[in-house]
């Protein structure tokens, strides 16, 4: 058996083996898998120095999951909504993601699919090749995100299917996969799976990272792997208390992902779903972080804070204020260390002249 699959298999599944390994309140631990199950492999598991560590808090269930506020949804972005079949959410005009599986290398305690990961149920039978005839009726869709669960949880074969039926609709020009796995589980990267994935170029993944003690021997060489094979990576993070929330924890995961490839895209803030509301910060923190990265690591390093709006309304990019005032003659520009710099607010030379 491949390494990969040996470490899935004898992953941490239950509350009786997490409380095997930890001190933890077992009946507290059955009362949260009831609802959101455990699923912890061997590798990440090694990642975790004590109780509470920001590796800890992303995968050790917490009784705080259980928690209703009242602002929070299973379904915050209302991607079923969007779905006229099962597993394709068709929300932005040229764009559409296709959910092809619900299992994860790790069941993270903060995902915004949690009504979904970890459920059989969430593919129906005969799901995928719907997804793909709907891709196929839908000439506007030119960009296809996988994404699940996590698509590189499934066999070579599967995955070539599932890209190489993309690749074969002529209207669709890129192909993308948002996965964990070389951050969660990245023997999972083989030379085999980079074979599979070149041949369907231009093809992009994102990636997750959230913390830099996740950047690895291992994982370095997944994205090395990756990488070798033309494929750009991106990364997409969450915001998270007591995981990244520090100016200096963020600072030094932005500069290690680019030591190793792959270019920071995204900061999420939270979404307001059922059982992660003890994971949200405040926007005010995220302005705070990325103002506190500006100006003192590479711009390659920054990335875009966004919130992905409730209700289905897509990302919102949010800013620090570097606007200080605007009027026709000239706009007023604060940078990084909050010096104010004037710019002329139209251009000198006018065609009607």
């Amino acid at each position: 058996m491949e390494d990969w699959k040996q470490l899935v298999r004898n992953s941490v599944n239950t509350p009786e083996k997490l409380a095997s390994i930890f001190d933890v309140d077992l009946e507290e631990m059955r009362r949260v898998h009831e609802v959101f199950p455990i699923r912890i492999n061997p590798y990440y598991l090694s990642l975790i120095e004590k109780p509470g560590d920001p590796i800890w808090r992303q995968v050790v269930p917490d009784p705080k999951e259980l928690v209703r506020t009242g602002v929070e949804e299973d379904d915050p972005l209302h991607e079923e909504d969007d779905s006229k079949v099962p597993n394709v959410t068709h929300r932005y005009p040229d764009r559409a993601l296709f959910y092809v599986n619900y299992m994860c290398p790790i069941y993270c305690r903060f995902c915004t699919r949690k009504r979904k990961v970890g459920d059989p149920g969430s593919i129906p039978d005969g799901s995928i090749e719907m997804g793909l005839q709907y891709l196929r009726e839908h000439t506007e869709v030119r960009d296809v995100i996988i994404s699940g669960g996590d698509p590189l949880m499934l066999t070579d074969r599967k995955i070539e299917y599932v890209v190489g039926g993309l690749r074969a609709i002529e209207h669709i020009e890129i192909i993308r996969i948002g996965t964990r796995v070389p951050v969660t589980l990245p023997q999972r990267i083989t030379p085999e799976l980079c074979q599979i994935l070149k041949k369907h170029h231009p093809f992009y993944i994102n990636t997750h990272f959230n913390h830099p003690r996740e950047i690895t021997p291992e994982t370095t060489e997944a994205c090395a792997r990756l990488a070798d094979a033309g494929i750009p990576l991106g990364n997409q993070c969450v915001l998270l208390r007591g995981v990244n929330d520090d100016s200096t924890v963020m600072a030094e995961l932005m500069k290690k992902l680019l030591k190793i490839r792959v270019k920071p895209y995204y900061i999420y803030q939270a979404d307001l779903v059922y059982g992660t509301d003890h994971f949200r910060t405040s926007v005010k923190k995220g302005l705070e972080i990325v103002a506190a990265l500006r100006g003192h690591i590479s711009g390659l390093g920054v990335p875009h804070y966004v919130i992905d709006a409730p209700g289905g309304g897509g990302k919102i990019a949010l800013i620090p204020n570097s606007i200080v005032s605007f009027d026709d003659e000239e706009i007023k520009l604060r940078n990084y260390e909050g010096n104010v710099y004037g710019y002329p607010s139209m251009p000198f030379y006018d065609e009607d002249w």
